[in-house]
């Protein structure tokens, strides 16, 4: 496993600050940005836990 760049870095703060904004710069506006909306509208905290696991997975 590679370790983490400057780029991961800021994604992952924009993925606590703004989830859905972390999801796009990793994937773009595909459908697991807009599941990540939908969890963030339901709850804030799902919409981070998803973010950050879209994110770590990459």
């Amino acid at each position: 496993m590679a370790p983490p760049t400057s780029t991961d870095i800021v994604r992952l703060i924009f993925a606590i600050i703004l989830p859905p904004v972390g999801v796009a710069m990793q994937v773009g506006f595909t459908t697991q940005f807009w599941i990540n909306v939908l969890l963030t509208l339901l709850g804030y905290l799902p919409g981070v836990i998803h973010a950050v696991w879209s994110i770590a997975r990459r």
